[in-house]
This record gives structure tokens, C-alpha cells and sequence, in this order.
């Protein structure tokens, strides 16, 4: 398999990284996630000027026309960069579920929006009692003329407290584990009914707590077939979860870096720690681990738009289970062979840390995955 990237792919690289770059250095870091909404919104502008926000959507839709690898490439430099803005959760989450299930009328009256960065989304779904299954939905949609009716509570909604729309799922019909009968409904964040309760969450990005009582939405505000909504929702999951992957491949290349350079430049009995041979193994079984979950990103990048729901869940969970141990032993190490500046606040390691761990929290982490790939018959089926 060719994993050279093209002219236009390699272009972009070196446009989001040069960016990034500039923009996003660790005092400036600590500067955005003290603004009100925790994220610059010049920033966000920025992305929006060099085609970022409209990455995965069609060109009709002022978008950019590119696929999971473009995504990939994105994901792995915000990864690198720690950057804060709402770009999963707007573009990859939610705009993934209007471009996969919107209507054609919802497609073009959304999707510029988002990718000339005026409109922010945010998917409400999860909820405190269904942890990693997605099918879990207790929030429920009533019927009520042409619209529905919506009455629930969903948990950590990713930049769930700056959304100008939220992606809410709800149940039509069914009891609460049902596979059938969930629905996915747009909803004004200032609709009647809606209130919020935005956090910071420990890896400095933002989320919230949302209510809905008696939250009417009318039939332009269904997305896709109502009460059938299950496997849309399973679809644009397994692609948030690439790009994901590639995000924390981002940030365990800079904890391995930054962990090497510590380790030339900080002495001990008069010389570099980094000449005794223990702290050279643990340096490489950092790199052993990266670069397994590297590959396992890029496999998952290419599954990502597979239409067999179950061979891309099995990509898609395989890359989870490695993304998840990869992260653990590479933070572990880059903490401990930081010693005790590894744990400050002033040391950007330890917000790297974060990060990859709640990445690999988010939709389940290794051990969930690895039962769900073990349920489906692992990855390589028994000749």
C-alpha cells in the first residue's frame, strides 16, 4: 500500500503545520483557554481562511472536497499543537452527520455555514447512564403534529456550551437499550426549553451539561429517517474516532520529543541522562509504541468510509485498543523520565498527557473496544 501523500496533501501539511506554528505556542495556548469561550475565535477565522473548517464537504458547499486522509493530516497537527478550537466537534461530528445524513436542503443551508467558520454545531448523545454504548438513549422525541417534542438531559457535550445548533439524539419508540427506534434532531441552542451548563474538562477543552425540557423541533429538523438514526450515528462515530486517532498520534510524536530532548540536555553525576542505557530502552519503547499506533491511525483512516459496518467497526475498534495502549505507556514514560516537572502545569508534557488520555477515553477506551472486537470475531476472521 502507498502511504506517499500527494502534492495537494503534502501542500496542506506544511499550510497546517506553518499555521499552528505560528499560532500556537504554549503561552499562547494558556491565553485562549482563558478567553470566555476557552478557544480564539481569530484562530478560528484563520482555519476557515485556509480551508479547514470546509475539509470533508463537497466544493458545491464552499467545502474542500477532501477525504479521511486530509482529515488525518488536520487531526495529527492539531495533536501536535494542543490547539482548542471546536474543530471535531464542529466539523468532523457534527458536520459529519448533516454531510453522511442531512437532507439536501440541510446540507446546503448548513455546511457553507460551518466550513466559512460562522456556525458551530456540537453532538448531544451521550448521557449518564449509557457510557460507551451508543445505542443507549434514554431522552426521548414525542410526536406532536408535523415536529417533535424532546425531553431529556445529554452529558459532556464536546463545546456543547458555544454551539449555535446541537446534533440531539432521541428516542421515538422503543425502550431505552433499543437498537431501533432513536432519532437525530437539530436544535437552536436558544430554542425554548434548552439550557446549558458549560465546563472546562481536564484536557483544557470545553464541554457541557444539557437539559431539554419540552424542546419542540419541527419536521426541517430531522435528521435522516426518523427512528432509524442508530446507524448514521454508529457511521460518523467510527470516522470522529479516526480522526481521533491521528489527533493522538499528534500529541505522543511531541511526548516523545519533547522526552528525547530532555533527556540529551538534562544532567545527572555530570553527564546527560539520556548516556545511561535504561532511559535509551524506555525512549525507544516510546517509539516502538508510537509508531504501532501510528499505523494502526492509518489503517483506520482507511476503513473509515468503508459501507461494511462491521469489517470499518473492526478497523475502527483495532485502532482504539492500540491507540489506547500506546497512549498509556507513552505518557507514562514521557511523565516519569520528565520527573517531577513533568507533573507542572508550566510544562506542556503533562498537557500532552491529558489530552491522549482523554482521547482514548472518548467512545470507549482500549478495553471496551477490545471486548467489542473480541464480540465481533477479531479482526482477521478464521479461514
Amino acid at each position: 500500500m502507498d502511504f506517499e501523500l500527494s502534492e495537494e496533501q503534502r501542500l496542506l501539511k506544511e499550510s497546517v503545520q506553518r499555521l499552528l506554528a505560528d499560532r500556537y505556542g504554549f503561552e499562547a495556548r494558556q491565553r485562549y483557554m482563558a478567553e470566555p469561550e476557552g478557544w480564539s475565535r481569530q484562530v478560528w477565522r484563520q482555519y476557515a481562511e485556509l480551508g479547514l473548517l470546509g475539509l470533508p464537504f463537497e466544493e458545491k458547499y464552499g467545502g474542500f472536497g477532501g477525504g479521511p486522509v486530509e482529515t488525518m493530516i488536520v487531526m495529527e497537527a492539531f495533536g501536535r499543537a494542543l490547539a482548542l478550537e471546536p474543530l471535531f466537534a464542529t466539523v468532523i461530528l457534527g458536520g459529519g452527520l448533516i454531510r453522511l445524513g442531512g437532507s439536501a436542503a440541510q446540507q446546503q443551508a448548513l455546511l457553507p455555514k460551518i466550513a466559512d467558520g460562522s456556525l458551530l454545531l456540537a453532538f448531544g448523545h451521550v448521557e449518564r447512564q449509557s457510557r460507551f454504548d451508543l445505542f443507549d438513549v434514554a431522552t426521548t422525541a414525542k410526536k406532536d403534529g408535523a415536529g417533535y417534542v424532546l425531553d431529556g438531559a445529554k452529558s459532556v457535550v464536546l463545546h456543547g456550551d458555544t454551539a449555535d445548533k446541537l446534533i440531539v439524539s432521541a428516542r421515538v419508540a422503543g425502550a431505552r437499550r433499543d437498537k431501533s427506534g432513536v432519532g437525530l434532531f437539530l436544535v437552536d441552542a436558544k430554542a425554548n426549553g434548552m439550557s446549558r451548563r458549560g465546563y472546562p474538562t481536564v484536557d483544557g477543552l470545553r464541554a457541557a451539561e444539557i437539559q431539554l425540557s419540552n424542546v419542540r423541533v419541527g419536521a426541517d429538523g430531522v435528521i435522516g429517517e426518523a427512528g432509524n438514526a442508530l446507524p448514521l450515528i454508529e457511521r460518523a462515530v467510527d470516522i470522529a474516532i479516526a480522526a481521533l486517532s491521528a489527533e493522538a498520534v499528534g500529541a505522543m510524536a511531541a511526548m516523545h520529543e519533547l522526552t528525547v530532548e530532555y533527556l540529551k540536555t538534562r544532567k545527572q553525576f555530570g553527564v546527560p541522562i539520556g548516556a545511561f542505557q535504561v532511559l535509551q530502552h524506555r525512549a525507544v519503547d516510546m517509539f516502538v509504541a508510537l509508531e504501532q499506533a501510528r499505523s494502526m491511525a492509518y489503517f483506520a483512516t482507511m476503513m473509515a468510509e468503508e459501507t461494511n459496518a462491521i469489517e470499518r467497526r473492526k478497523a475502527i475498534s483495532a485502532a482504539k485498543v492500540q491507540i489506547g495502549r500506546s497512549v498509556k505507556l507513552v505518557g507514562q514514560q514521557a511523565i516519569q523520565l520528565h520527573g517531577g516537572i513533568g507533573m507542572t502545569m508550566e510544562y506542556k508534557v503533562g498537557h500532552y498527557f491529558k489530552r491522549a488520555t482523554m482521547i482514548d477515553t472518548l467512545y470507549g477506551d482500549a478495553d471496551h473496544h477490545l471486548a467489542e472486537l473480541a464480540r465481533l470475531g477479531g479482526l482477521v476472521s478464521r479461514a
